[in-house]
């Protein structure tokens, strides 16, 4: 990871511009009244609260390169109402190490599609924190959306979602489902602000889909969803399943996501839409197989 530290700093001014500018001057003490440029909290404003210098904070927001500590970013978080995920976001954006540093990983052990196949009837699949599109079983590709008709250079969840709209997901409440996918990847964007592959995929998400570049301007930050879905099957009905989201922490920002059963009458379609057979008689193959066998590499992370 090789992030550009002028990009991310202009990142952070954009994102606490966006935090300051929802909290309503009433909310926290002071007078509704005056002439204001902006809705929102003014800077000199925000500074007081968080007992940090107007200059000091302007400089923060206009992305110059100043000295942050863990102590003041964290009064700033206090005063803007940050909640755990958008906390998370700023310290990053700071370049502040709140935790250990994650590796990277080159290379997609063949463990892991044992595993995806190894949980048939579940659908399974492997996203990088780019939401490319890394690994798969069959049981996906039957169940929520076929994977193997897709070319391996469009695998990316969010291109499958917001462009190519002829590969369509049977999630029925895709609204949501997009409004979360968005956010997370805003939040994992603070890692690779300023790289080329991330920014490149962000151009042409803004180009080809309006509704990803409304919610892009949002500026929200999220975590992956854990909370129960529906999908819709052209033959089965309404599946509920609940997503299990397994990071494989010896890998990088990789994870895998298990959608399980909610309930006995959805594993028992499940059963019936995954087949017996399907994950030891045709396995999902991985991008980075078919790319390598075709003499081409693939990034994981």
């Amino acid at each position: 990871m090789s992030t550009d530290r002028g990009e991310q700093r202009r990142e952070l001014g954009v994102f606490l511009r966006s935090r300051r500018e929802r909290i309503r001057p009433d909310e926290v003490g002071f007078a509704p009244g005056g002439r204001r440029r902006t809705p929102g909290l003014r800077r000199e404003e925000v500074a007081l609260l968080a007992g940090v210098g107007v200059t000091w904070y302007t400089w923060l927001e206009q992305g110059r390169d100043i000295n942050v500590s863990a102590q003041v970013l964290e009064a700033v978080a206090d005063t803007l109402r940050l909640d755990r995920q958008e906390r998370s976001h700023l310290f990053t954006l700071a370049g502040v190490q709140v935790g250990p540093a994650s590796s990277e990983c080159a290379v997609l052990p063949a463990s892991v599609q044992k595993t995806l196949d190894a949980v048939t009837p579940y659908p399974a699949l492997v996203l990088n924190a780019r939401y490319d599109i890394l690994a798969f079983n069959e049981a996906y590709c039957r169940v929520v959306l076929d994977l193997r008709k897709i070319p391996v250079e469009e695998r990316n969840m969010l291109w499958v979602v917001f462009v190519a709209s002829e590969w369509r997901c049977t999630f029925v409440e895709s609204d949501s489902m997009k409004v979360h996918m968005v956010a997370g990847f805003r939040a994992a964007m603070a890692d690779h602000v300023g790289e080329p592959a991330w920014q490149d995929l962000v151009e042409r998400l803004l180009a080809g889909s309006p509704l990803f570049a409304e919610l892009w301007e949002r500026y929200e930050v999220g975590a992956p969803s854990t909370r129960i879905k529906l999908l819709e099957s052209a033959t089965s009905g309404v599946l509920r399943i609940e997503p299990v989201n397994l990071w494989l922490s010896q890998l990088g920002q990789l994870r895998a996501t298990v959608y399980t059963a909610a309930d006995e009458e959805t594993e028992a379609k499940l059963r019936v839409l995954a087949g017996p057979a399907a994950g030891a008689g045709q396995p999902g193959r991985s991008p980075a197989a078919e790319l390598s066998s075709r003499g081409v590499g693939v990034p994981v992370s």
